[in-house]
């Protein structure tokens, strides 16, 4: 009986190995193959040319790129616009989200709204955005004219206000996504621990800080991490919008790593900068989500 109990778990195990297959191939071909390629070039002095010629160079590109300012200071560019937008993005995508929970008339419609900005193509999204910073005729502009403000200001063209002005553009479209996402956990909480708290004398910020926020702590922590990466990883907004100008005030990692590799053709260079910046992605976020379970455990 317990050969038979274990033959068949064997060809259960089997059955779903072989399910998995069609989900992992993708995966394999399109995800991990392509990451062990940009390891292995590296290492390497590959160039973009059309008979490729390359050499294995050890940690050449690494100790050059140690010495590397500008990638450095597209790095802390980048940390800034991360930050910045997914902090933003939380802010403002709650209070969205809990006042679509509050029982708003045309609720659905509401909702609906609320996911234009995440529908629109990235490119779209920029050329809107150019048109509506556009010093001269954009409509921005106009409204501060209208007002009686400056009216003039050049904002992606002046080092002051230009990733300030991206950085708006970063909330706007991802702001849906984590609203959405807040709004399904705020769904989850059952009412009888608000009704509870109310009971016993508890405003509304007090339900929010004892009820809503622990109860959204898991979301967030997902939710946070992966706007980060994200973010983080952005590269057609901020291409088409600004290009990384100017002067570089706008010239984030994957921008500057793109422009390294395609541009000046130094593949194996720029393959190096990718796996300098996986590696201090995934240190920033195993840190934040060990803080994170932390604080899960001690509450």
């Amino acid at each position: 009986m317990a050969k038979r109990t274990r033959a068949k778990s064997q060809i259960g195990r089997g059955e779903a190995a072989v399910l998995l297959i069609p989900s992992l191939l993708p995966i394999m071909v399109l995800s991990v193959t392509p990451l062990l390629i940009g390891v292995f070039l590296a290492f390497t002095d590959a160039r973009l040319v059309r008979n490729p010629e390359y050499h294995f160079i050890g940690i050449d590109n690494f100790i050059r790129l140690g010495g590397n300012s500008m990638f450095w200071d597209s790095f802390r560019i980048g940390i800034i616009w991360a930050v910045s937008v997914t902090v933003l993005q939380l802010v403002l995508a709650m209070g969205l989200a809990l006042l679509l929970n509050s029982g708003l008339r045309l609720q659905s419609l509401t909702r609906v709204l609320a996911l234009i900005p995440w529908a629109m193509p990235p490119v779209v999204v920029a050329i809107m955005w150019r048109m509506i910073y556009s010093a001269n005729a954009g409509p921005l502009n106009a409204a501060l004219g209208g007002l009686g403000l400056p009216s003039s200001i050049n904002w992606l063209g002046d080092f002051k206000t230009a990733l300030p002005a991206v950085i708006v553009v970063g909330v706007w479209v991802g702001m849906p996504q984590t609203t959405v996402t807040l709004l399904a956990g705020l769904q989850q909480i059952p009412r009888d621990l608000y009704e509870a708290g109310a009971l016993d004398g508890a405003g509304a910020g007090r339900l929010f800080t004892a009820v809503t926020l622990p109860s959204l702590r898991g979301i967030i922590a997902s939710i946070t991490s992966l706007n980060f990466i994200w973010n983080f990883n952005s590269f057609s907004l901020v291409y088409v919008m600004t290009e990384g100008g100017p002067g570089g005030e706008t010239m984030l990692p994957m921008l500057f790593t793109y422009l390294e590799a395609f541009k000046n053709r130094n593949i194996g260079y720029g393959a190096a900068m990718g796996l300098v910046l996986v590696l201090i992605v995934v240190t920033l976020l195993a840190v934040y989500l060990r803080a994170q379970l932390r604080g899960d455990k001690e509450a």
